[in-house]
């Protein structure tokens, strides 16, 4: 049997031979194991995303109803979707819409805002300085440093190829 152990992306393949016993326990346990409900899983997620975008479109609109263009709108947007997504993790709203719709509720911009939000919860009782504000930045430093130099990158690719910043 080949058992893979590791941390990340790193793996390291293990061999280790099973008894007869210890195998036929083994492909019971896997005949026995059910099955991952992936449509369920899948239309879940697809359907909390897609509410997340629809408020999101609903405060796009409001900005637009005040007079702003769509593109305007859309940086307002964006920082009410990431306040809306850090206030309902810190009233632990938005861990349970993530435990239901997966992957729908962390991939919207409101779940990069839980993800910076929640270890900087964990870390309350550590004080205001020395626990939120170290912790912060732990998911979201790395994520916004490699955003930054991709930007940057891609930025400086297009003015060799255009001509335009």
């Amino acid at each position: 049997m080949v058992r893979s152990y590791g941390v990340g992306r790193t793996r390291v393949a293990k061999v280790r031979k099973l008894s007869q016993e210890m195998q036929r326990y083994q492909n019971m346990a896997d005949e026995l194991r059910p099955g991952k409900p992936i449509l369920k899983n899948a239309l879940t997620a697809f359907f909390v995303g897609g509410v997340i975008c629809l408020v999101g479109q609903g405060v796009q609109w409001f900005f637009m109803q005040q007079g702003m263009t769509a593109k305007e709108a859309t940086s307002p947007t964006t920082i009410v979707m990431i306040g809306l997504g850090a206030l309902s993790t810190g009233l632990g709203w938005y861990d349970r819409v993530v435990k239901y719709g997966g992957m729908g509720g962390s991939l919207p911009i409101t779940g990069f805002s839980n993800a910076m939000v929640a270890p900087a919860m964990d870390s309350r009782t550590e004080g205001f300085i020395l626990g939120v504000g170290a912790k912060l930045f732990t998911v979201a430093g790395p994520v916004l440093a490699y955003g930054l130099a991709a930007a940057f990158i891609v930025g400086l690719i297009r003015f060799l190829i255009t001509g335009v910043a």
